[in-house]
């Protein structure tokens, strides 16, 4: 899995790239990379001005275009990273994300997940707040590209969101249903996967979504059957 930084990043945002190679490498049990930059000007890509927060976008639908011949020979998808926010048609308002079920390409933006970008102050605990969203939306789109489409069924971090208020009450985690699919796809083991998940929401203090995990990992333990739950 190659995550992909398009344009310049802060110091701070650096910081998080790191934890996410981490946690996309924990949460699809798989080997991720970090790519070099890709600068906007190296790809052809339409851009607009969305008059609400007055801000460029990139068009979502062109980096994926851009992204789909720039997929290496040894890795199973590429996932862009941006600070520009994004649309995918010019009748959308915005995107957190877009994803090809098929063409195993991807970007998100982080753009909207700073309340700065809304001329918003910065709340207490941002940093872990900035950090839950981004790897809320790093798993959604990383799924999608392994052919998970938007979730019906449970409280499941492949729902769909319109809005920051939606995307903030899904989980990190997986339904039953959409955990079974990426397994049939990987084909990870169950307990391995959640004791490294565990690890990592401890060490990044994501205290809920460790006790969580931790649950899971001791009903499963006990199951005869670990794939019927």
């Amino acid at each position: 899995i190659m995550l992909q930084p398009l344009g310049l990043f802060p110091d701070e945002t650096k910081q998080h790239l790191d934890l996410l190679l981490e946690y996309v490498e924990v949460y699809f049990q798989m080997g991720a990379e970090v790519l070099p930059p890709l600068s906007l000007a190296e790809i052809s890509v339409r851009t607009r001005i969305n008059r609400a927060p007055g801000c460029r976008q990139l068009n979502a639908l062109d980096i994926l275009a851009q992204l789909k011949p720039r997929v290496p020979a040894d890795a199973f998808c590429v996932l862009a990273l941006t600070r520009e926010d994004l649309y995918p048609e010019d009748s959308w308002n915005y995107v957190f994300g877009y994803a090809s079920f098929r063409e195993r390409v991807g970007v998100y933006s982080f753009a909207r997940y700073d309340p700065s970008f809304f001329g918003q102050p910065r709340p207490d605990q941002f940093r872990r707040l900035f950090l839950r969203r981004s790897l809320q939306i790093l798993a959604h789109e990383t799924a999608h590209m392994y052919g998970l489409k938007h979730c019906i069924y449970y409280h499941c971090v492949v729902n769909g969101s319109n809005n920051m208020a939606e995307s903030d009450a899904q989980p990190l985690h997986l339904c039953p249903v959409c955990l079974r699919k990426l397994h049939f796809a990987i084909g990870f083991d169950l307990l391995q996967r959640y004791d490294d998940l565990h690890a990592f929401y401890q060490r990044a203090g994501l205290e809920r979504e460790a006790a969580w995990i931790q649950d899971r990992h001791a009903w499963i333990a006990g199951s005869k059957n670990p794939l019927a739950y």
